[in-house]
């Protein structure tokens, strides 16, 4: 009797696989671009010393952004922005020389807070409609549109002067407070 041999079947070396992946990996991690994100480009105030003068509640307009993304607006809850860029235009200038409104436009700090949990989303929309608030009374200083004044290039001397005629008097003054912890 005839004894038949085992057939032996082909086997890949996995001993190489190994550095194979290795490798591999190390060619994506370097030819890899990681998106970095850029933030707010926010400009922080310098330092200053502490004054004793305390800020005059008049003069503070508050906006507070809640964990349901709920808007208080000086006292009143809302559920949307509309009309706020009005409404600050009008507490800034008090043409009326309103008791409730601010002194001066010098004087006048419009404060966010939000609570915790409340979406970013919410505060950059009111971010962004306070900051137009001040573009158009700027523009309208000027006789430019917000969009307008926003495009002065200010390496120019003749737009840098009339970029700082706009705001002179008009200072934007936004006061970002640390969020609150939800209660």
């Amino acid at each position: 009797m005839r004894l038949k041999k085992p057939k032996l079947e082909p086997k890949v070396s996995a001993g190489s696989m190994a550095d194979i992946a290795f490798l591999l990996l190390i060619f994506f991690l370097v030819s890899t671009s990681l998106l970095q994100d850029k933030g707010l480009m926010l400009q922080l105030p310098p330092d200053i010393e502490p004054t004793e003068t305390p800020i005059k509640e008049r003069n503070l307009f508050k906006v507070l952004i809640n964990s349901k993304n709920e808007f208080l607006i000086e006292g009143k809850v809302r559920s949307d922005l509309a009309g706020l860029v009005e409404e600050i235009k009008t507490f800034v200038k008090n043409p009326s020389s309103s008791p409730t409104l601010s002194e001066s436009p010098e004087k006048a700090i419009i404060s966010i807070k939000t609570q915790r949990g409340a979406q970013y989303a919410s505060f950059i929309s009111v971010l962004d409609l306070i900051k137009e608030s001040y573009y158009q009374m700027y523009g309208e200083r000027i006789g430019l549109s917000s969009d307008e004044f926003r495009k002065l290039n200010k390496s120019k001397p003749s737009e840098l002067a009339i970029y700082q005629k706009a705001r002179k008097g008009l200072p934007m003054n936004i006061s970002i407070a640390d969020p609150d912890k939800i209660k």
